[in-house]
């Protein structure tokens, strides 16, 4: 087992106030990847307007929220599960289906971790390697998948690294998982934010394979982690029922039901998200390689991941420099595979980009 250290996360901005003395209203955030135009105009109108929802019960089995979401993921939305936000359904399913073995496909986000640890499953790890840019060689990693294997977990895009593994391979995979019988849960928490989702989306391989599970959420693209709203894809109607089953009774409070019938048909909303992550992006790599101070690896989601290369420099030094500026990045010393000289940060609105690049950027 990999011990984490004590790390900042991206939404620790109370401790982060507490222990630097800067109001958590003045810090910009680079590191909890959230969507800098903040939330939907429509979802604010539809909030306000429909403010009695909360008078009422929302729906046991939430229909009109799910066929918002299957319209959204073009999907059947009776393959559609609903929660507490992502983490709240990563529980339900390592809860039901109780791996006594699983696979991590490393460096990625803790939290999976957390909740095998509470279920008493053995964790392994296989690693994306640096010098090949964290890209995945599909054919060793299903090498590493055993009978013994009960479930692998796949951030996709990846989080830290912003690499993807693309549907051919995810189905190359699946169909060896289907020989070792093998869960696959894939978190498409930031597919949002590649140029093309239908092309890159894992959800039509659940029409295929029973042995999949795919997350995602709203908290990041759609700039509402404190509506927690999360949810889930299956084909498999075993996993749906005992979800449905276990699951708490109206796990999705009435306002948040309103918010996803309002958010995903936003389409305004959604192309200016990726109108303005895609151009910053390429505005923001372009910075940082002229600066010749870090490798900076491909990403397919709304953050880069850099390698420092001044050797007398680490990333909590770099965090130190950032934070006195009132701006947050992510130190990725604690992730497991990653040492002190890797650090993330998300794209922000232009004028913060620059800011922060500058700052990183001039020692």
């Amino acid at each position: 087992m990999i011990e984490q250290k004590e790390h900042f996360h991206g939404s620790d901005l109370e401790k982060i106030e507490k222990i630097y003395g800067i109001k958590k209203e003045d810090i910009i955030s680079f590191a909890a990847n959230v969507n800098p135009l903040g939330e939907s105009g429509k979802l604010k109108t539809a909030l306000f307007e429909r403010i009695d929802a909360i008078t009422k019960y929302p729906d046991r089995e939430y229909t009109s929220l799910r066929k918002a979401i299957g319209s959204y993921c073009k999907c059947s939305y009776e393959h559609i599960l609903v929660g507490n936000g992502c983490t709240e359904l990563i529980s339900l399913f390592i809860q039901i289906t109780s791996p006594r073995e699983t696979l991590l496909l490393g460096p990625t986000y803790s939290e999976y971790e957390r909740d095998l640890k509470i279920n008493g499953s053995d964790i392994k790890y296989y690693f994306l390697k640096e010098e090949k840019d964290f890209e995945i060689d599909i054919d060793d990693f299903s090498s590493n998948i055993h009978p013994s294997t009960d479930l692998v977990i796949i951030c996709n895009p990846n989080n830290p690294t912003g690499s993807i593994i693309t549907p051919d391979k995810l189905e190359k995979l699946l169909l060896h998982c289907k020989k070792t019988n093998t869960y696959a849960m894939i978190d498409e928490t930031y597919i949002e934010f590649v140029p093309d989702v239908d092309e890159l989306s894992a959800i039509p391989l659940t029409d295929k394979f029973d042995n999949l599970i795919i997350l995602r959420g709203t908290s990041k693209f759609f700039a509402t982690p404190g509506l927690r709203l999360g949810y889930a894809i299956t084909g498999n109607d075993h996993i749906l029922k005992e979800i449905n089953t276990n699951k708490n009774p109206w796990m999705i409070n009435s306002l948040a039901v309103v918010a996803g019938e309002t958010m995903f048909l936003d389409e305004e909303y959604i192309n200016r998200t990726r109108n303005l992550i895609l151009s910053e992006k390429t505005r923001v790599k372009e910075m940082i390689e002229s600066s010749g101070r870090f490798k900076i690896y491909p990403s397919y989601s709304n953050f880069y991941l850099l390698k420092i290369l001044d050797e007398n420099v680490d990333a909590h030094m770099l965090f130190e420099r950032a934070i006195r500026q009132n701006m947050m990045i992510r130190d990725c010393s604690t992730f497991p595979g990653l040492e002190n000289r890797f650090i993330r940060f998300c794209i922000m609105k232009p004028d913060d980009n620059t800011r922060l690049i500058n700052c990183i950027t001039h020692a």
